[in-house]
């Protein structure tokens, strides 16, 4: 951890040639979730040839290497950097669904382009508070140092195991919640199955029981890749109150939106994690 953030020091014309050895090291010499990766491209783009989900592969590996020390470089970026480096191509849409900021957003994103990136530069360009909803990592000096990029330009990082309680006992207070919710959820969890990308996956229902029970309107934030180091990101509406109280409308929604995304870009999604591990009869 503490050579990732020396790396992270690194200005942008040293990092992306790193980032280059850093793919071949991953692809060719490690093999870091080969396996995986080529399985989840191969069952998500059943029509693709052995050859272009190979090509696929590789360029997802060089996409993850470039994303892996960016949101290194994220500590030590100021908010010049990140208004110039990440687009929002919408944000009047924030002022419309929060009734000129007055009612908190909940924001859904998935894992692709730099999701790390796109918050902050939302932050910074809003100059509002958000709260980004997160998964603990196992490891607590990365834990630690992901908060710390979480953390900045007024963000406060929320646990997920805490984040339903915080959310109701701030309910008044204006504020971007936002969530990255395309991993899967454990079989503790209430989930909700549907087909996403040709296979069966669940997904977690935590953001659907929260817009339900506090009335918060509901966006889907897309990150696309315009050039090395420079995003665009696009809001659109989801959801927004009265919600069904039986129906998974919500859910169904999001897993479309993402679905679009990711066939927009397919190289920019995170395919190394194992996304459909679960199976149905498990839930």
């Amino acid at each position: 951890m503490f050579l990732y953030r020396c790396l992270g020091r690194l200005p942008f014309p040293l990092l992306y040639p790193l980032a280059w050895l850093t793919y071949l090291l991953l692809y060719y010499v490690a093999g870091y979730r080969k396996a995986v990766v080529k399985e989840n491209l191969a069952g998500a783009f059943p029509d693709q040839s052995e050859r272009e989900v190979t090509v696929l592969a590789k360029k997802f590996y060089r996409q993850f290497a470039q994303v892996g020390l960016e949101i290194a470089r994220a500590r030590y970026m100021d908010e010049t950097d990140f208004r110039e480096r990440v687009e929002i191509l919408n944000p009047e849409l924030i002022a419309e669904c929060s009734g000129g900021m007055r009612q908190s957003v909940i924001i859904l994103t998935i894992h692709q382009g730099n999701w790390e990136w796109m918050l902050h530069g939302l932050a910074t360009t809003l100059g509002v508070p958000l709260d980004p909803v997160y998964k603990p990592l196992h490891s607590p000096a990365a834990d630690r140092f992901m908060r710390e990029v979480r953390s900045r330009f007024g963000s406060r990082p929320v646990a997920i195991s805490e984040a339903t309680r915080d959310i109701l006992r701030r309910r008044r207070e204006f504020r971007l919640l936002v969530m990255v919710a395309d991993q899967s959820p454990v079989r503790r969890e209430r989930s909700y199955w549907t087909r996403f990308m040709h296979r069966d996956a669940a997904f977690y229902l935590g953001a659907e029981t929260i817009a339900r029970t506090t009335g918060f309107p509901v966006l889907f934030a897309q990150c696309r890749r315009l050039r090395r180091g420079h995003y665009q990101m696009e809001l659109h509406k989801l959801g927004e109150a009265p919600y069904d109280g039986e129906a998974h409308s919500l859910t169904e929604s999001y897993v479309r939106m993402a679905e679009r995304a990711i066939r927009e870009e397919p190289e920019s999604w995170l395919w190394s994690n194992r996304r459909w591990k679960r199976q149905r009869q498990e839930n």
